[in-house]
Order: structure tokens, then sequence, then C-alpha cells
């Protein structure tokens, strides 16, 4: 059902972008009711207004918190058309309809962001915005509700084609955003609340809908929300994928473990080469030979800028994504010769606070594994030789972002091997000590680091016959003697850190 517009109500935070839409109302003949600073804006644009506080007889009171919650408000917005009681009241009380409501919140969350101070945060809370643009929602039979200035430039080309008319399903659209919009509003404030009174339910909203080419295989549809333009500014390269988003989300937080210049190889969100020296030219080099063949389509990252020493070399791989905080505006002209080739400039380090799964008809949540040790517990007959603590670090920052279950095996911060998504413990060295030997590394004077305990002394045995001298792991099995026992009488170093870093 088309519905002509004959009045608005404007009451908004942001003007930019208002003024034009305003002038093309006036230009329709719509009469435009407002209050505040959104009247001060109007009038200021040249265009008349009739201020809301004509209508109710009442002024804006307890500063500014209540301004538009009245009943010929709220009226002029509830009141059905086609309903001859509703219609009774708006001439009995002289209740004036709005077409068309251009509401928009606080920004509430803007404001937790820049700021500490809870009186501030608290009067950012909206009570009338949301009420109003709820009503005229809810109304969506009679009433266009806009709750965005992000929705202007669509609803000034609107007013334009039809010249201040609406179809129901123009109205229809802009009720479901405006109440997605409500939604999202509601959830940054009871995020804000769950800090410190920790919620009943669990509550996400999150915007800025992305489509995807296809999700994690072709026939699946995908879309990613979120704002990652905050993280990263695309220099090159095709839309990013749903795998590859995975992934680069893998990096991020591998790389953020490191301060030193580092490099790191992510095929399928494991670690395949990682690698910290003295430039980014050697962490290249080191983290590369880590597995040349599983680092062919991989996604690449550094905590370093890309000069055009490491470009070249990095250029003679194939692979999907190059992530680093800055490049040389030659290496960066080398590097986009290849037109599909994603570039990502790393604005600020990304690791997250929270992670949640939907599992079976609900969610687990968690807080994210930050800690790389509750305890640092020598355990042997010997103490760790400097070397080997700075390798045991290392191996277990690695061996925290692997899929249980995990083996990685490093040398001279270097991963010489490692093995993941295994099903028992001793496979998963199997498959480290094969990866170390496929490449040719020398396995005497490496360390091995465990994401969880040994069941038993077997891992000890077989990474010490490798060459294996000194292992990290958390501890905890009811038979730790048996490995604690094996170390000592061998001379390897042990250390024992109560920390867990299952991944699954």
């Amino acid at each position: 059902m088309e519905r002509k517009m004959t009045s608005a109500l404007i009451s908004v935070f942001y003007k930019d972008g208002l003024e034009p839409i305003v002038k093309k109302l006036h230009e329709l003949g719509v009469t435009i009711y407002s209050t505040g600073g959104t009247q001060t804006f109007i009038e200021n644009s040249g265009i008349p207004c009739t201020s809301v506080e004509s209508v109710t007889s009442y002024p804006s009171i307890l500063g500014g918190r209540v301004k538009t919650l009245h009943p010929k408000v709220f009226g002029g917005i509830l009141a059905r058309r086609d309903f001859e009681d509703d219609q009774k009241h708006v001439s009995e009380y002289e209740i004036p309809l709005f077409d068309l409501v251009i509401v928009d919140l606080y920004p509430f969350e803007e404001t937790v962001a820049n700021t500490d101070d809870e009186k501030a945060i608290i009067e950012k809370i909206d009570i009338g915005g949301v009420s109003l643009i709820r009503a005229a929602a809810k109304n969506h039979n009679d009433v266009c509700t806009i709750s965005s200035r992000n929705q202007y430039d669509n609803l000034l080309e609107l007013l334009n084609e039809k010249g201040g008319n609406t179809s129901y399903e123009d109205r229809r659209r802009y009720a479901a955003e405006a109440f997605a919009e409500c939604a999202h509003y509601d959830v940054a404030i009871a995020d804000y609340f769950a800090q410190t009174t920790p919620a009943k339910s669990f509550q996400l909203s999150v915007g800025n809908k992305k489509e995807l080419r296809y999700g994690e295989n072709p026939h699946q549809n995908a879309a990613f929300f979120g704002d990652i333009d905050a993280i990263f500014n695309k220099l090159n390269g095709k839309e990013l994928s749903y795998n590859n988003l995975v992934d680069v989300d893998a990096a991020c937080q591998v790389i953020a473990e490191f301060n030193d210049p580092t490099f790191v190889v992510i095929k399928h969100t494991n670690v395949c080469g990682l690698a910290t020296r003295d430039n980014v030219a050697d962490a290249w080099d080191a983290a590369l030979a880590g597995d040349p063949e599983s680092a062919f389509g991989g996604v690449l990252t550094t905590n370093q800028t890309i000069n055009m020493a490491v470009a070249e070399k990095i250029s003679e791989l194939f692979f999907e994504i190059l992530i680093a905080p800055d490049f040389e505006d030659d290496a960066l002209e080398l590097l986009k010769k290849k037109k599909n080739r994603i570039l990502l400039q790393q604005k600020e380090s990304f690791y997250p606070k929270r992670e949640f799964k939907r599992i079976l008809n609900g969610v687990l949540t968690q807080d994210a594994d930050t800690t790389d040790h509750a305890e640092w517990t020598e355990a042997g007959d010997r103490k760790c030789t400097e070397q080997e603590t700075e390798d045991l670090i290392f191996a277990n920052k690695v061996c925290k972002h692997l899929k249980s279950n995990a083996i990685a095996l490093v040398k001279n911060k270097q991963l010489i091997g490692k093995g993941c998504g295994q099903t028992s413990r001793i496979d998963a060295l199997r498959q480290s000590l094969e990866k170390s030997k496929q490449f040719g590394f020398e396995l005497n004077g490496a360390v091995m680091a465990s994401d969880a305990f040994f069941p038993f002394d077997d891992c000890a045995r077989m990474a010490h016959e490798a060459g294996v001298t000194a292992i990290v792991q958390p501890g905890g099995s009811v038979r730790d003697g048996d490995t604690i026992a094996y170390c000592k009488e061998n001379n390897i170093a042990l250390v024992m850190t109560k920390t867990r870093h299952f991944k699954h």
C-alpha cells in the first residue's frame, strides 16, 4: 500500500548528511517537526520547522532526558490510519500524524570506547530515541522509519524517485533495519553491564554484513559480520574468502605472541613455519625452511616492515595473503604485480579476549588462551641452559596455536618440526620428527613442547633418542613421575608449566 509523506518527525544526534533530506522534504511540502539541536540545525539550513514543544505544551526537561516522551508524539506515530477508533482519538486530542520518523541513537559504543567515566557512559543510554524508533517500526504499515545516518543516501534516492511516496515493502524493509539497530544497541548496553554483572544469556550483535563468495566450500553460502577495515588496510588483491578470513585470524593471533623480528606461515589455521631472527629477511628464510611444502598457498605474516630484500624472496613462492605492519614503496610495487595476491597492512596487534563456538543447540564461551604458563618449574636433574630456555618459551608459544594433540620441535628460535591434530600424543611426536627429518634438520640440541601432559614416558624416550635435550609440558598426569625419572636419568632438562593448551 502506497503512503504519501505529509509530515515528518526528525530528532538526530548525527547531523551530517541530513541537510539535503530536509531540503527535499520541504520541497515536497512535508511539514517537519523537531526539537533541540536538530530543530536548530534545520532552521539554520533555511527550512521551517515546528517544535515538538509546541505540540506537547511541555519543554525539554531533566537536562534533555525527557523531550519526546509524550502521548501526542507517540500517538502521532502509533495511530493506525485505517482504524476508526484510532482516528477518533487523533481528532479528539489534536494529535498530529507522522508519516516519516528520522531518529538515530546516542553514540553509546563510541562513548564506552573513549572513556571510563561511567556518568558519561550512562548519559549515552538512549531512551526516547529507541522508543520512537520502535514505535515507528511497529506501525510500519503507515510510517516510514529511518534509524541510522547510514540510510540517508537511500532515503534521499527514494524521495527523488517516488516524490514522497513509500510502498509497504519500503516501510517494512526500513522497519526490519530499525529493529536490528535497536537490538544491536541493547546488546551493547547489556555487554557493558555484563563486565560487572555476569550475563545470564549469550548475546552478540555485530554489524557491517559482507556477503562472501562462498563458505568453507563452494556449495556453502557465507557472510562476514565485522569491521575488518579497523584492523587492516587492504593494499592489493582479490576479496578475502571465508577460509582466508579464518587463516588471517589465526595468523594475527600467532604473530601477536612475538616482539622480535618474526615471520609466520599459516596453513589451514596451523603454524607450518615460524622463526625469529635479527632481521625480517632472515626470519623469512628460517620460517620457510621449516616446511617449504606446506607454505605453498599459505598465509604469511610478520611483525616487521616488508623491504625489497624480503619481498624479492617472498615473490618466488605462491602464497594467498601477506600481512605486515608496513611495506616499503619498492617492495609493495613488486608484490602488487600479481593482482590476486592479497596484501594487508595491519594497523594494530589483534588478540581476542573471549571466544565462542556453536555447539549442538547452544553456544560455548570461554576466555581466550592468553596465558603461556602459570609456573616454570625445573623438574629434571639439571636446569635449562639460556638457549634452551629461550627455545622452550618459543616452542610453548607455537604449541598453543597448533590443533591438539600437538608437539612442536624448536631449535634456535626456529620451528623445525610439528605434529598437530593427531589422536595420540605419540603420533603427534612421530609426525613432528618425520617433518624435521624430511627437511634435513639436525635434532641434536633441539627442544620439544607439548600442549598437554605425557600420559607415559614414551614421548620423552622417543624425543631423547632423536636428539632433544629439553622438554616443556604442563604436567598433571598420574604418571608424571615416569617422565620425570626418565629425564633425570638421561640429563634432559624438563620444565612443568601447569598450563595446558588444548586447541580443538
